[in-house]
Protein backbone atom coordinates (compact mmCIF):
# COMPACT_ATOMS: atom_id res chain seq x y z
CA UNK A 1 0.00 0.00 0.00
CA UNK A 2 1.31 3.46 -1.29
CA UNK A 3 1.97 5.40 2.32
CA UNK A 4 -0.31 8.14 3.17
CA UNK A 5 2.67 10.80 2.42
CA UNK A 6 3.51 9.88 -1.00
CA UNK A 7 -0.33 9.72 -2.23
CA UNK A 8 -0.96 13.17 -0.95
CA UNK A 9 2.70 14.23 -2.14
CA UNK A 10 1.57 12.99 -5.63
CA UNK A 11 -1.83 14.24 -5.37
CA UNK A 12 -0.74 17.76 -5.13
CA UNK A 13 2.40 17.84 -6.18
CA UNK A 14 0.39 16.49 -10.02
CA UNK A 15 -2.32 19.07 -9.15
CA UNK A 16 0.69 22.18 -8.17
CA UNK A 17 2.83 21.14 -10.97
CA UNK A 18 -0.19 21.12 -13.42
CA UNK A 19 -1.03 24.88 -11.98
CA UNK A 20 2.59 25.96 -12.63
CA UNK A 21 2.43 24.82 -15.78
CA UNK A 22 -0.59 26.18 -17.52
CA UNK A 23 0.94 29.34 -15.69
CA UNK A 24 4.10 28.99 -17.53
CA UNK A 25 2.79 28.86 -20.76
CA UNK A 26 0.65 31.24 -20.70
CA UNK A 27 3.45 33.59 -19.28
CA UNK A 28 5.89 32.12 -21.95
CA UNK A 29 3.25 32.50 -24.46
CA UNK A 30 3.04 36.22 -23.89
CA UNK A 31 6.65 36.80 -23.82
CA UNK A 32 7.02 35.35 -27.02
CA UNK A 33 4.32 37.64 -28.45
CA UNK A 34 5.77 40.24 -26.93
CA UNK A 35 9.02 39.85 -28.14
CA UNK A 36 8.22 39.20 -31.52
CA UNK A 37 6.92 42.29 -31.69
CA UNK A 38 9.52 43.93 -30.23
CA UNK A 39 11.58 42.40 -32.96
CA UNK A 40 9.30 43.73 -35.74
CA UNK A 41 9.11 47.21 -33.78
CA UNK A 42 13.16 46.98 -34.36
CA UNK A 43 12.78 46.62 -38.14
CA UNK A 44 10.29 49.47 -38.18
CA UNK A 45 12.54 51.61 -36.24
CA UNK A 46 15.44 50.45 -38.62
CA UNK A 47 13.45 51.44 -42.04
CA UNK A 48 12.59 54.78 -40.69
CA UNK A 49 16.12 55.34 -39.50
CA UNK A 50 17.67 54.61 -42.94
CA UNK A 51 14.76 56.64 -44.71
CA UNK A 52 15.93 59.75 -42.50
CA UNK A 53 19.79 58.94 -43.72
CA UNK A 54 18.71 58.80 -47.08
CA UNK A 55 17.40 62.55 -47.13
CA UNK A 56 20.34 63.74 -46.20
CA UNK A 57 23.06 61.76 -48.41
CA UNK A 58 23.75 62.74 -51.85
CA UNK A 59 21.43 61.53 -54.91
CA UNK A 60 21.11 57.93 -55.56
CA UNK A 61 21.81 56.76 -58.95
CA UNK A 62 18.80 55.53 -60.50
CA UNK A 63 20.09 52.49 -62.51
CA UNK A 64 22.79 50.25 -62.22
CA UNK A 65 23.54 47.18 -59.65
CA UNK A 66 22.79 50.23 -57.21
CA UNK A 67 25.11 51.13 -54.78
CA UNK A 68 26.11 49.37 -51.38
CA UNK A 69 26.58 50.88 -48.11
CA UNK A 70 27.84 48.66 -44.89
CA UNK A 71 25.41 48.16 -42.19
CA UNK A 72 27.43 50.83 -39.83
CA UNK A 73 26.78 53.35 -42.75
CA UNK A 74 23.01 52.89 -42.87
CA UNK A 75 22.98 52.36 -38.84
CA UNK A 76 21.42 49.03 -39.37
CA UNK A 77 21.83 46.96 -36.58
CA UNK A 78 23.60 43.63 -36.94
CA UNK A 79 22.20 40.51 -38.63
CA UNK A 80 19.37 43.14 -40.76
CA UNK A 81 19.48 43.37 -43.91
CA UNK A 82 18.23 46.40 -45.61
CA UNK A 83 17.09 47.54 -48.99
CA UNK A 84 16.01 50.79 -50.96
CA UNK A 85 14.85 50.72 -54.07
CA UNK A 86 12.35 52.86 -56.24
CA UNK A 87 8.97 52.72 -57.33
CA UNK A 88 9.82 50.64 -60.35
CA UNK A 89 11.60 48.21 -58.23
CA UNK A 90 14.88 49.25 -59.26
CA UNK A 91 17.65 48.37 -56.60
CA UNK A 92 18.94 51.71 -55.26
CA UNK A 93 21.64 51.08 -52.83
CA UNK A 94 21.57 48.03 -50.24
CA UNK A 95 23.54 46.98 -47.04
CA UNK A 96 24.51 43.37 -47.50
CA UNK A 97 25.49 40.88 -50.12
CA UNK A 98 23.63 38.24 -48.67
CA UNK A 99 21.23 37.00 -49.78
CA UNK A 100 22.21 37.61 -53.13
CA UNK A 101 18.48 37.58 -54.36
CA UNK A 102 16.84 40.80 -53.53
CA UNK A 103 13.79 41.82 -50.96
CA UNK A 104 10.38 41.67 -51.84
CA UNK A 105 9.46 45.39 -51.81
CA UNK A 106 6.00 45.07 -53.50
CA UNK A 107 4.21 44.87 -50.34
CA UNK A 108 3.91 47.65 -47.70
CA UNK A 109 4.54 46.71 -43.72
CA UNK A 110 5.53 43.18 -42.64
CA UNK A 111 5.63 40.27 -45.24
CA UNK A 112 7.15 36.75 -44.52
CA UNK A 113 9.61 35.58 -47.54
CA UNK A 114 11.81 32.48 -48.62
CA UNK A 115 14.92 34.02 -49.76
CA UNK A 116 17.91 31.83 -50.83
CA UNK A 117 15.74 29.00 -49.18
CA UNK A 118 15.61 30.51 -45.69
CA UNK A 119 12.39 32.28 -43.99
CA UNK A 120 12.58 36.05 -43.53
CA UNK A 121 10.45 38.78 -41.62
CA UNK A 122 10.79 42.00 -43.73
CA UNK A 123 9.14 45.40 -43.27
CA UNK A 124 8.96 47.95 -46.05
CA UNK A 125 8.55 51.64 -45.47
CA UNK A 126 7.34 54.04 -48.38
CA UNK A 127 9.03 57.42 -48.46
CA UNK A 128 9.07 60.01 -51.31
CA UNK A 129 10.08 57.97 -54.54
CA UNK A 130 11.68 55.72 -52.08
CA UNK A 131 10.92 52.03 -50.73
CA UNK A 132 13.26 51.10 -47.83
CA UNK A 133 13.04 47.44 -46.98
CA UNK A 134 14.57 46.21 -43.88
CA UNK A 135 14.67 42.26 -42.71
CA UNK A 136 16.45 39.58 -40.18
CA UNK A 137 16.15 35.85 -40.31
CA UNK A 138 13.80 33.94 -38.92
CA UNK A 139 15.94 31.52 -37.26
CA UNK A 140 17.56 34.40 -36.03
CA UNK A 141 14.59 35.38 -34.42
CA UNK A 142 13.55 32.08 -33.16
CA UNK A 143 16.81 31.67 -31.61
CA UNK A 144 17.31 34.73 -29.89
CA UNK A 145 13.32 33.72 -28.49
CA UNK A 146 14.26 30.38 -27.61
CA UNK A 147 17.12 31.88 -25.18
CA UNK A 148 15.43 34.28 -23.97
CA UNK A 149 12.28 31.50 -22.70
CA UNK A 150 15.07 29.32 -21.36
CA UNK A 151 16.42 31.78 -19.19
CA UNK A 152 12.68 32.95 -18.27
CA UNK A 153 12.10 28.95 -17.85
CA UNK A 154 15.22 28.01 -15.90
CA UNK A 155 13.31 29.90 -12.63
CA UNK A 156 10.42 28.62 -13.34
CA UNK A 157 11.56 25.15 -13.46
CA UNK A 158 13.65 25.63 -10.13
CA UNK A 159 11.18 27.51 -7.90
CA UNK A 160 8.76 24.37 -8.78
CA UNK A 161 11.08 21.96 -7.31
CA UNK A 162 11.62 24.04 -4.47
CA UNK A 163 7.99 24.15 -4.05
CA UNK A 164 7.78 20.31 -4.65
CA UNK A 165 10.29 19.88 -1.98
CA UNK A 166 8.39 22.32 0.21
CA UNK A 167 5.04 20.41 -0.02
CA UNK A 168 6.58 16.98 0.54
CA UNK A 169 8.74 18.44 4.04
CA UNK A 170 5.12 20.18 4.78
CA UNK A 171 3.02 16.89 4.23
CA UNK A 172 5.51 14.93 6.38
CA UNK A 173 5.41 17.85 9.36
CA UNK A 174 1.45 18.09 8.95
CA UNK A 175 1.38 14.12 9.56
CA UNK A 176 3.77 14.41 12.58
CA UNK A 177 0.88 14.06 14.78
CA UNK A 178 -0.24 10.53 13.50
CA UNK A 179 2.95 9.30 13.66
CA UNK A 180 3.15 10.59 17.52
CA UNK A 181 0.08 8.69 18.01
CA UNK A 182 1.22 5.34 16.21
CA UNK A 183 4.33 5.09 18.37
CA UNK A 184 2.21 5.86 21.37
CA UNK A 185 -0.10 3.01 20.63
CA UNK A 186 3.10 1.04 19.83
CA UNK A 187 4.39 1.82 23.47
CA UNK A 188 1.20 0.33 25.07
CA UNK A 189 1.05 -2.98 26.57
CA UNK A 190 -1.33 -5.29 25.39
CA UNK A 191 -3.48 -5.17 28.64
CA UNK A 192 -3.42 -1.35 28.58
CA UNK A 193 -7.10 0.72 28.20
CA UNK A 194 -6.08 3.74 29.83
CA UNK A 195 -7.09 7.02 27.49
CA UNK A 196 -4.70 7.47 25.00
CA UNK A 197 -2.72 11.38 26.03
CA UNK A 198 -1.38 12.99 22.92
CA UNK A 199 -0.44 16.73 22.99
CA UNK A 200 -0.32 18.73 21.31
CA UNK A 201 -2.39 17.80 18.51
CA UNK A 202 -4.47 19.61 15.66
CA UNK A 203 -8.20 19.89 16.14
CA UNK A 204 -8.58 17.51 12.97
CA UNK A 205 -7.02 15.03 14.60
CA UNK A 206 -8.75 15.27 17.98
CA UNK A 207 -12.27 13.30 17.26
CA UNK A 208 -10.17 10.34 16.04
CA UNK A 209 -8.19 10.37 19.39
CA UNK A 210 -11.40 10.76 21.17
CA UNK A 211 -13.23 7.82 19.05
CA UNK A 212 -9.99 5.76 20.11
CA UNK A 213 -10.61 6.84 24.05
CA UNK A 214 -14.20 5.98 23.51
CA UNK A 215 -13.33 2.23 22.37
CA UNK A 216 -10.59 1.73 25.12
CA UNK A 217 -13.64 2.58 27.28
CA UNK A 218 -15.83 0.51 25.30
CA UNK A 219 -13.24 -2.46 25.77
CA UNK A 220 -12.64 -1.79 28.95
CA UNK A 221 -15.69 -1.94 30.03
CA UNK A 222 -16.45 -5.20 28.09
CA UNK A 223 -14.08 -6.71 29.48
CA UNK A 224 -14.70 -5.71 33.18
CA UNK A 225 -18.13 -7.16 32.55
CA UNK A 226 -17.15 -10.10 31.56
CA UNK A 227 -14.43 -10.94 34.43
CA UNK A 228 -17.44 -10.05 36.68
CA UNK A 229 -19.84 -12.56 34.69
CA UNK A 230 -17.24 -15.33 35.29
CA UNK A 231 -16.24 -14.06 38.98
CA UNK A 232 -19.97 -14.57 39.56
CA UNK A 233 -20.70 -17.57 37.53
CA UNK A 234 -18.07 -19.57 39.32
CA UNK A 235 -19.17 -18.97 43.03
CA UNK A 236 -22.83 -19.28 41.78
CA UNK A 237 -22.16 -22.58 40.20
CA UNK A 238 -20.10 -24.11 43.04
CA UNK A 239 -22.85 -24.27 45.33
CA UNK A 240 -24.87 -26.52 43.11
CA UNK A 241 -21.97 -28.66 41.96
CA UNK A 242 -20.80 -28.96 45.79
CA UNK A 243 -24.53 -29.98 46.52
CA UNK A 244 -25.01 -32.27 43.61
CA UNK A 245 -21.52 -34.16 44.70
CA UNK A 246 -22.63 -33.87 47.96
CA UNK A 247 -26.39 -35.92 47.64
CA UNK A 248 -24.14 -38.25 45.03
CA UNK A 249 -22.27 -39.39 47.57
CA UNK A 250 -24.65 -40.13 50.20
CA UNK A 251 -26.64 -41.83 47.82
CA UNK A 252 -24.01 -43.91 46.88
CA UNK A 253 -23.67 -44.90 50.85
CA UNK A 254 -27.24 -45.30 51.42
CA UNK A 255 -29.81 -47.39 50.19
CA UNK A 256 -33.85 -47.37 50.01
CA UNK A 257 -35.27 -44.12 50.70
CA UNK A 258 -32.78 -42.04 51.93
CA UNK A 259 -30.66 -43.13 48.49
CA UNK A 260 -33.97 -42.13 46.53
CA UNK A 261 -34.57 -38.89 48.31
CA UNK A 262 -30.66 -37.68 47.53
CA UNK A 263 -30.63 -38.49 43.99
CA UNK A 264 -33.88 -36.33 43.50
CA UNK A 265 -32.09 -33.25 44.96
CA UNK A 266 -28.74 -34.08 43.39
CA UNK A 267 -31.28 -33.88 40.25
CA UNK A 268 -32.78 -30.54 41.66
CA UNK A 269 -29.42 -28.67 41.86
CA UNK A 270 -28.53 -30.27 37.94
CA UNK A 271 -31.52 -28.58 37.04
CA UNK A 272 -31.14 -25.62 39.08
CA UNK A 273 -27.20 -25.28 37.52
CA UNK A 274 -28.84 -26.28 33.87
CA UNK A 275 -31.23 -22.92 34.17
CA UNK A 276 -28.32 -20.80 35.34
CA UNK A 277 -26.31 -21.46 32.80
CA UNK A 278 -28.82 -21.46 29.87
CA UNK A 279 -30.08 -17.62 31.89
CA UNK A 280 -26.28 -16.71 31.36
CA UNK A 281 -25.80 -17.96 27.97
CA UNK A 282 -28.65 -15.84 26.70
CA UNK A 283 -27.67 -12.43 29.09
CA UNK A 284 -23.93 -13.17 27.17
CA UNK A 285 -26.10 -13.02 24.15
CA UNK A 286 -28.42 -9.85 24.99
CA UNK A 287 -24.94 -8.20 25.92
CA UNK A 288 -23.00 -8.69 23.32
CA UNK A 289 -23.37 -7.81 19.43
CA UNK A 290 -25.00 -11.26 18.30
CA UNK A 291 -28.11 -10.66 15.88
CA UNK A 292 -31.85 -12.01 17.29
CA UNK A 293 -33.31 -11.29 14.31
CA UNK A 294 -34.80 -14.21 12.98
CA UNK A 295 -38.08 -12.40 10.67
CA UNK A 296 -40.42 -13.25 13.05
CA UNK A 297 -42.87 -10.55 14.17
CA UNK A 298 -44.99 -10.74 16.82
CA UNK A 299 -47.60 -8.19 18.11
CA UNK A 300 -48.11 -7.20 21.82
CA UNK A 301 -50.75 -9.72 21.98
CA UNK A 302 -48.88 -12.71 20.78
CA UNK A 303 -45.95 -11.73 23.30
CA UNK A 304 -48.26 -11.74 26.42
CA UNK A 305 -49.55 -15.06 25.11
CA UNK A 306 -46.28 -16.45 24.16
CA UNK A 307 -44.62 -15.96 27.77
CA UNK A 308 -47.59 -16.72 29.16
CA UNK A 309 -47.19 -20.32 28.09
CA UNK A 310 -43.42 -20.37 28.62
CA UNK A 311 -43.75 -19.11 32.10
CA UNK A 312 -46.78 -20.89 33.73
CA UNK A 313 -45.20 -24.66 32.74
CA UNK A 314 -48.47 -26.08 31.69
CA UNK A 315 -50.35 -23.86 35.45
CA UNK A 316 -51.49 -20.99 33.06
CA UNK A 317 -54.14 -20.70 35.93
CA UNK A 318 -52.02 -18.81 38.28
CA UNK A 319 -51.75 -15.83 35.72
CA UNK A 320 -54.80 -14.10 34.67
CA UNK A 321 -54.36 -11.77 31.20
CA UNK A 322 -56.35 -8.30 30.92
CA UNK A 323 -56.52 -7.14 27.51
CA UNK A 324 -58.74 -4.25 26.54
CA UNK A 325 -61.00 -4.61 23.60
CA UNK A 326 -59.33 -1.96 21.46
CA UNK A 327 -55.60 -2.07 21.20
CA UNK A 328 -52.91 -2.31 18.49
CA UNK A 329 -52.24 -4.80 16.61
CA UNK A 330 -48.90 -3.74 15.30
CA UNK A 331 -45.75 -5.80 15.74
CA UNK A 332 -43.88 -5.04 18.43
CA UNK A 333 -40.48 -3.03 16.90
CA UNK A 334 -37.69 -6.13 18.12
CA UNK A 335 -36.68 -9.02 17.84
CA UNK A 336 -39.65 -11.59 18.86
CA UNK A 337 -37.29 -13.98 21.05
CA UNK A 338 -36.19 -10.68 23.08
CA UNK A 339 -39.98 -9.42 23.66
CA UNK A 340 -40.70 -12.98 24.86
CA UNK A 341 -37.86 -13.46 26.87
CA UNK A 342 -37.89 -10.05 28.69
CA UNK A 343 -42.29 -11.06 29.56
CA UNK A 344 -41.40 -14.00 30.23
CA UNK A 345 -38.71 -13.72 33.02
CA UNK A 346 -40.90 -10.66 34.74
CA UNK A 347 -44.04 -13.61 35.11
CA UNK A 348 -41.28 -15.79 36.50
CA UNK A 349 -39.93 -14.05 38.65
CA UNK A 350 -44.06 -13.30 39.86
CA UNK A 351 -44.69 -16.56 40.14
CA UNK A 352 -41.56 -17.04 42.75
CA UNK A 353 -42.52 -14.24 45.02
CA UNK A 354 -46.51 -14.72 45.26
CA UNK A 355 -46.82 -17.25 47.94
CA UNK A 356 -48.75 -20.92 47.04
CA UNK A 357 -51.16 -20.67 44.32
CA UNK A 358 -51.77 -17.17 44.37
CA UNK A 359 -52.42 -14.98 40.98
CA UNK A 360 -50.14 -13.03 39.14
CA UNK A 361 -51.81 -10.20 37.15
CA UNK A 362 -50.55 -9.29 33.40
CA UNK A 363 -52.41 -6.21 31.75
CA UNK A 364 -51.54 -4.97 28.36
CA UNK A 365 -52.39 -1.47 26.82
CA UNK A 366 -51.21 0.18 23.85
CA UNK A 367 -51.13 3.65 23.97
CA UNK A 368 -49.53 5.23 19.83
CA UNK A 369 -46.34 3.85 19.26
CA UNK A 370 -45.95 1.92 22.48
CA UNK A 371 -47.02 -1.40 24.16
CA UNK A 372 -46.65 -1.43 27.91
CA UNK A 373 -47.15 -4.54 30.17
CA UNK A 374 -48.02 -4.13 33.89
CA UNK A 375 -46.76 -7.53 36.06
CA UNK A 376 -48.31 -7.46 39.53
CA UNK A 377 -47.34 -10.70 42.11
CA UNK A 378 -48.96 -10.98 45.60
CA UNK A 379 -46.28 -11.27 47.78
CA UNK A 380 -44.52 -9.71 50.29
CA UNK A 381 -43.16 -6.57 48.16
CA UNK A 382 -39.82 -5.36 48.38
CA UNK A 383 -37.96 -2.71 50.49
CA UNK A 384 -37.19 0.64 49.14
CA UNK A 385 -33.57 0.64 49.16
CA UNK A 386 -33.50 -2.85 47.57
CA UNK A 387 -35.25 -1.82 44.20
CA UNK A 388 -31.79 -0.34 43.07
CA UNK A 389 -30.35 -3.90 43.31
CA UNK A 390 -33.06 -5.48 41.30
CA UNK A 391 -31.37 -5.95 38.01
CA UNK A 392 -28.14 -6.15 39.29
CA UNK A 393 -26.51 -9.75 38.24
CA UNK A 394 -26.63 -13.04 41.15
CA UNK A 395 -28.65 -10.64 43.79
CA UNK A 396 -31.29 -11.88 45.44
CA UNK A 397 -32.83 -10.98 48.58
CA UNK A 398 -33.01 -13.37 51.63
CA UNK A 399 -36.53 -15.26 49.86
CA UNK A 400 -36.20 -15.58 46.31
CA UNK A 401 -35.04 -19.41 45.20
CA UNK A 402 -34.10 -17.95 41.47
CA UNK A 403 -30.35 -17.22 40.18
CA UNK A 404 -30.32 -13.73 40.14
CA UNK A 405 -30.40 -13.12 36.33
CA UNK A 406 -33.47 -12.59 35.08
CA UNK A 407 -34.37 -9.13 36.55
CA UNK A 408 -30.66 -8.86 35.02
CA UNK A 409 -31.66 -10.17 31.08
CA UNK A 410 -34.39 -7.75 31.28
CA UNK A 411 -32.48 -5.21 32.05
CA UNK A 412 -30.07 -5.35 29.52
CA UNK A 413 -32.93 -6.35 26.91
CA UNK A 414 -34.41 -2.86 27.99
CA UNK A 415 -31.25 -0.98 27.14
CA UNK A 416 -30.81 -2.88 24.05
CA UNK A 417 -33.78 -2.52 22.32
CA UNK A 418 -35.23 1.12 23.42
CA UNK A 419 -37.81 -0.31 26.12
CA UNK A 420 -38.46 1.14 29.56
CA UNK A 421 -38.75 -0.74 32.81
CA UNK A 422 -40.17 0.22 36.54
CA UNK A 423 -40.25 -0.98 39.67
CA UNK A 424 -43.19 -0.05 42.13
CA UNK A 425 -43.42 -1.89 45.19
CA UNK A 426 -45.99 -1.98 47.38
CA UNK A 427 -47.30 -3.99 50.87
CA UNK A 428 -49.44 -5.90 48.56
CA UNK A 429 -47.16 -6.86 46.21
CA UNK A 430 -44.28 -5.91 43.60
CA UNK A 431 -45.57 -3.80 40.26
CA UNK A 432 -43.27 -3.91 37.20
CA UNK A 433 -43.74 -2.14 34.19
CA UNK A 434 -42.40 -2.61 31.04
CA UNK A 435 -42.94 -1.27 27.99
CA UNK A 436 -41.95 -1.39 24.34
CA UNK A 437 -41.99 0.34 20.92
CA UNK A 438 -44.27 -0.48 17.83
CA UNK A 439 -43.72 -0.58 14.80
CA UNK A 440 -45.90 2.06 12.70
CA UNK A 441 -48.45 0.67 10.49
Amino acid sequence: MMSLRLRLSLTLGAAFALIWALAAAWMLSDLRNQMMFSLDQRLVASARMVAGLMEQLPALPTKGEGTHFSAEQLNVPGGMACQVSSLRGEILARSHTDPQQTLEAEKMGFHDQMIDGAPWRSFTLARGDLRITTADRQIEREALNMSILLAASVPVGVALLGCLCLLWLGIGQGLAPLNRMRDALMRRSADSLEPLQIQPLPSELQPLLDTQNQLFQRIGKTIERERRLTGDAAHELRSPLTAIKTHLQVARMTDGAARDQSLARAEEGADRMHRTLEQLLLLARVEGSLSFDDGVQCSAEQVAKLAIQDAASGDRQRIKLQMPSQFSSAPVQMPAVLSIAALRNLLDNALRHTPGDGAVELSLETTGNRARFLVRDHGPGIAEDDLQHLTQRFWRNGQSTGCGLGLAIVQAIVQRCGCTLRFDSRPDGLRVELTMPLQTL
